[in-house]
């Protein structure tokens, strides 16, 4: 009798359970049903905000810094070829690709025996040649004191012959021999002095021929000496030697260049730059232009920063803008040269590598200054050139005059007000009076 009592306990608690199960689903509809009878007005809508950064615009002077990228050259690149041919005897002892040689040093030397003998020839001709014109000059001098005096005999021989004739004929004193023996004796000196006359008056022309034979010779012992000093090359420069196609006995002919050197004492970087760019920022003086040229006269030489682009350090070296190298009308650049002297170009603070031909380097050159522009991260302006502002809190559209894009900054002139807060946020496509939350 005992099992049953218990089952029947179990049934009564199984049912209690249900029935507070289903009042309490019932209290729970009927509290919906008296929240949906609700008016509308007492409904709570929530609207959706963005979180944004916003900064606060202040308009400040910023000057322009020109980029720019180019490989460094040497300025000055010499190629040295013998002027006089001949065997080399003597080469420098270290004429290797990147031996740095000083200026004075002999590079190499030719056999000067040849142009020794020539030289010897030479200055014989010339001394021959100054001899003659001496002799020719005394000689000269004689000559002409013998015409002096064949004139003076002419002279008496005249007068005798005339005083023999006179006698013959008028006081018929002597005989007709006696006068035509004056007059033979006045014909053989009068052809003398013609003779004379003509020799003397030939000595000029002999002298100025004989001058102009030393002159040629003089020129020949000068292309002598030259020749016999261009058997010797020297550097004419600290120079780095860039390349070599010589040895000791080898035979070498005038033209053919044999050694390349490099002055790395002036480094030069040409950097082609957007006309458009150039024309904007670059600093000219206008006041020092050439009016008798039309080119880019008065460009200011302003101190630029040359950096290697595969350098890990942050350090730079000191160039200065030279001139304005080129217009090319087809890609619309203008290419500067930049230039770098040796005491720039070395390694900085004792530590890396100097700055030598063959690096790529990008170059900042300091152009104009942009007077009250407001820099903004260029993802906040648009491709329409347009920013986000935050007005009482909303999100508002504004277009802008955009100065220069640099890198990931946008330079604004117009557009923006002192004070207005610039939304720093990159947005896609937000709605127009959004609700804005600052961060």
């Amino acid at each position: 009798m005992e099992k049953p009592l218990v089952k029947s306990k179990n049934r009564i608690s199984f049912r209690l359970i249900v029935c507070a199960a289903v009042l309490l689903v019932g209290f729970i509809a009927m509290n919906s049903l008296a929240n949906m009878k609700k008016k509308p007005s007492e409904l709570k809508i929530s609207e959706p905000s963005l979180q944004v950064e916003a900064w606060n615009a202040e308009a400040k002077d910023v000057p322009v810094s020109i980029k720019g990228f180019g490989e460094v050259k040497t300025l000055n690149v010499v190629s040295i070829a013998p002027e006089v041919s001949g065997k080399v005897i003597d080469i420098y002892p270290r004429l290797e690709v990147g031996e740095v040689i000083s200026k004075g040093d002999v590079i190499f030397k030719i056999d000067p025996r040849d142009y020794q003998a020539a030289l010897q020839e030479s200055s014989a001709t010339v001394t021959q040649l100054e001899n003659s014109i001496l002799s020719l000059n005394k000689q000269y001098e004689i000559d002409q004191q013998r015409l002096k005096s064949l004139e003076r005999n002419k002279e008496l021989a005249r007068k005798q012959y005339e005083r023999v004739q006179t006698l013959y004929e008028e006081d018929k004193v002597g005989t007709l021999s006696g006068v035509d023996q004056a007059e033979q004796s006045l014909i053989s000196v009068s052809d003398q002095a013609t003779q004379m006359t003509r020799t003397v008056e030939l000595y000029p022309i002999q002298i100025r021929e004989s001058e102009s034979s030393l002159e040629s010779a003089r020129a020949r012992l000068t292309t002598a000496k030259t020749n016999l000093e261009r058997c010797v090359v020297r550097a004419s420069f600290d120079g780095r030697i860039k390349s070599v196609s010589l040895e000791k006995g080898q035979y070498v002919s005038p033209g053919k260049e044999v050694v390349t050197l490099a002055d790395d004492s002036i480094l030069e970087i040409q950097v082609s730059l957007d006309s458009r760019e150039a024309e904007k920022w670059l600093r000219f003086d206008t006041n020092t232009a050439n009016e008798s040229a039309a080119w880019f006269d008065g460009l200011k030489n302003v101190p630029c920063k040359v950096r290697w682009t595969e350098s890990t350090s942050d350090t730079y070296w000191k160039g200065t803008l030279n001139r304005v190298v080129a217009f090319d009308a087809n890609t619309r650049t203008l290419t500067v040269a930049i230039r770098i002297m040796a005491e720039d170009a070395a390694a900085q603070n004792g530590n890396g590598l100097p700055l030598v031909e063959g690096m790529f380097c990008s170059v900042e050159i300091p152009g104009k200054t942009m007077a009250g522009v407001y820099k903004l991260p260029r993802w906040a302006v648009s491709y329409e050139n347009t920013v986000y502002l935050s007005v009482n809190d909303r999100l508002k559209t504004v277009p802008v005059q955009v100065a220069r894009l640099d890198g990931d900054s946008a330079y604004i002139s117009g557009g923006i007000n002192p004070g207005d807060q610039v939304i720093t946020t990159r947005l896609v496509n937000p709605l127009e009076n959004s609700l804005l939350v600052a961060r």
